[in-house]
């Protein structure tokens, strides 16, 4: 699988120890933040989901202190639904019933081992793809035309 991955700097530590992980399984772009200077999360967030809707990757992950801005800013750009996770039902849940594209997740809230089972969880799940589920996605589509 392809991953966008990226942080702020709050996020930055959680991203790097968790790269070396990601990179053993998967082929994964880091789109920054490169250090702990002060970086705002938008910018990040743009690049990640730029390249998910350019198809250059297939699932992203963001990291910033709670997770909240990061999934905010990945929720504002047209075509992505970004899902804040902090434990792991949530995170193959959000995938499988609403096919979410990147996952927040909040370094000062959860530690390294929970947010390795947090990033499984959500990489490992597919869209279930159920009428339910797509009507439920249809209905997104239409509240993000609307706006």
């Amino acid at each position: 699988m392809r991953i966008a991955i990226g942080s702020d700097h709050c996020g930055y530590t959680m991203k790097m120890q968790l790269l070396p992980l990601l990179q053993a399984e998967h082929e994964v772009t880091d789109y920054g933040c490169y250090s702990t200077d002060m970086v705002d999360f938008p910018d990040i967030a743009r690049k990640i989901c730029g390249a998910i809707l350019r198809g250059e990757a297939d699932r992203g992950i963001m990291f910033c202190s709670t997770g909240c801005g990061a999934v905010i800013a990945c929720n504002k750009i047209r075509g992505i639904r970004a899902a804040l996770c902090h434990d792991t039902y949530c995170a193959h849940q959000c995938v499988e019933h609403d096919d979410v594209q990147v996952l927040a997740i909040g370094s000062e809230v959860i530690g390294f081992y929970t947010a390795r089972e947090v990033i499984s969880a959500f990489l490992n799940a597919q869209f279930c793809g159920e009428e339910e589920f797509r009507i439920r996605l249809a209905k997104l589509d239409q509240l993000e035309a609307e706006n």
